[in-house]
């Protein structure tokens, strides 16, 4: 019988509203999603999606929802908005009808803690993050370091003198008024209408406003004796994937095995780019929320995650290659690529992480891959954006090939990985960014059209990563789209196919 999950997205961008159908849509399994998601800082229809929710409800297995999308129509518009807290808390009112209506419906939830940013940018932000934003970040930073007696109170005067007065007083409300909904949606899981929640990490530090907010939401989860039911850890863009990763296991009554094999005996150590703990620590959470567990050995697991990170600084992909001791002594990366190959030729499914750098996969990595003839092989791939996101979305390619099997879905998603994680993220966006932008008359933020002069320039330089760089896959890839879904140079939205 094919079974449907209901997703309610973190936005409308290609990793989090095409990445689940993509991935875990097939012949067993429905992903039906909203017909309209808002568009960047422009919110979802609050009262279409309610509408959405409770005809597609019906007759759904599982709800995978994102309370961000839910109550404040999308990740940029929780930021943004200007919502009265009565709007929002009758939205939030609808979980409770739905479970009420569909008592069978099997809800995962998840909502993020309001980001802050290190650098100053209004592209995500409020207007006036573009001009005090470093600022702003620095002021938190500061304030929870005193907090705890690492600073001094002259430090703290000096983070805070010259931020404008209605800015920081804008900035702390939105944090206030989310937070609220923060500790309201846990009343939701303590109450059994919400079956598993993630709080993820979105561009997190160890201190700062964040840090703050986490504190409090952890001891609102403790208090309520939740801690079984409510995960929070790195992460944002890939909670999607790992939710419906658990929803689908828990509908098979699977509890996957899953060895660690790390690139650096160090690695575990790490504290990756974004982030506000060390990896070893948010392997556990999302192996944990995928529905998975760690296996000690690699021959009684079901299948092997294989994480790629150096063992100390993560550099950005940009910067490679990086031959410090910590990338090519620390690590070795020889040895790591024949374990996989010995494991691949054992018919046990691997999936690669790639986290050895930040916002892009390594080069080095996938030539070693490409001349062992392992890249179509493995069970999976990512190496974007975040160390958080890349392991999410890795686990979850275990877990299908697990479940549906290395069917040709999977084999389109693994190129796509490829070709979107490494080709664009790692050389095409950096080359473009480096010596075409400027002559092309636009800028980092401002390509103009999501399909113009800039996605064609992409299209031609990624073919030309594919017959370079990818050789032992150039004739099975094919790309058949190429847009810009927020039109500016850090995502682009692929359509990849697998010709056997």
């Amino acid at each position: 019988m094919k079974r449907k999950i209901v997703l309610l997205p973190l936005d409308e961008r290609p990793c989090n509203a095409g990445f689940p159908q993509k991935l875990f849509g097939s012949e067993q399994l429905e992903i039906l999603l909203p017909p309209c998601l808002g568009q960047k800082k422009k919110p979802a229809d609050g009262q279409a999606l309610e509408a959405f929710l409770l005809s597609q409800c019906r007759d759904a297995n599982g709800l995978v929802l994102s309370m961000d999308m839910l109550l404040y129509g999308g990740l940029l518009p929780s930021r943004v908005h200007n919502l009265e807290a009565p709007v929002v808390r009758q939205r939030m009112e609808l979980v409770r009808q739905l479970k009420k209506k569909f008592p069978d419906l099997v809800i995962y939830a998840f909502q993020c803690i309001m980001r802050c940013p290190a650098y100053s940018s209004s592209d995500e932000e409020p207007d006036y993050y573009g001009q005090w934003g470093a600022q702003i970040h620095q002021s938190g930073d500061v304030k929870h370091r005193s907090m705890l007696g690492l600073c001094s109170s002259s430090a703290l005067e000096a983070a805070f003198r010259d931020i404008p007065e209605d800015a920081l007083e804008d900035y702390l409300n939105r944090r206030a008024f989310n937070l609220g909904f923060n500790k309201d949606t846990l009343e939701l899981v303590r109450d059994g209408v919400i079956d598993f929640l993630v709080v993820p990490q979105d561009d997190s530090a160890r201190y700062g406003y964040t840090a703050l907010d986490q504190q409090e939401v952890r001891s609102c989860v403790i208090d309520m004796h939740l801690q079984s039911r409510v995960l929070m850890y790195p992460g944002a863009d890939e909670v999607a994937l790992t939710l419906l990763s658990r929803m689908v296991l828990s509908f098979e009554k699977k509890c996957p095995s899953v060895y660690l094999k790390y690139a650096a005996t160090e690695a575990v150590h790490v504290i990756p780019a974004y982030e506000d703990r060390t990896l070893g620590e948010t392997v556990k959470c999302h192996l944990l929320a995928a529905g998975c567990t760690a296996a000690d050995t690699a021959a009684e697991a079901d299948f092997i995650l294989a994480i790629d990170c150096p063992a100390g600084d993560m550099k950005e992909s940009v910067m490679q290659p990086v031959r410090n001791g910590e990338y090519c002594v620390e690590r070795n990366l020889t040895e790591f690529v024949l374990y996989l190959q010995r494991w691949v030729q054992r018919g046990k499914p691997v999936a690669v992480c790639d986290n050895a750098y930040a916002n892009g996969g390594d080069l080095e990595l996938i030539d070693l891959m490409d001349r062992l003839h392992l890249l179509d092989k493995v069970a999976g791939y990512a190496g974007w954006n975040t160390s958080a996101n890349t392991l999410g979305t890795a686990i979850a390619q275990g877990v299908c090939c697990l479940v549906f099997g290395n069917d040709r879905r999977q084999k389109d998603f693994l190129m796509l990985r490829y070709v979107e994680d490494v080709g664009y993220c790692s050389v095409v966006r950096r080359y473009i960014t480096e010596h075409r932008l400027e002559e092309m008359g636009m800028d980092y933020f401002n390509v103009r059209d999501q399909q113009g002069a800039m996605s064609r320039e992409v299209r031609d330089r990624l073919g030309q990563f594919i017959q370079r760089q990818l050789p032992s896959l150039a004739g099975h890839i094919e790309l058949t789209q190429v847009k810009m879904p927020w039109r500016r140079m850090f995502e682009a939205d692929l359509q990849v196919r697998w010709v056997p």
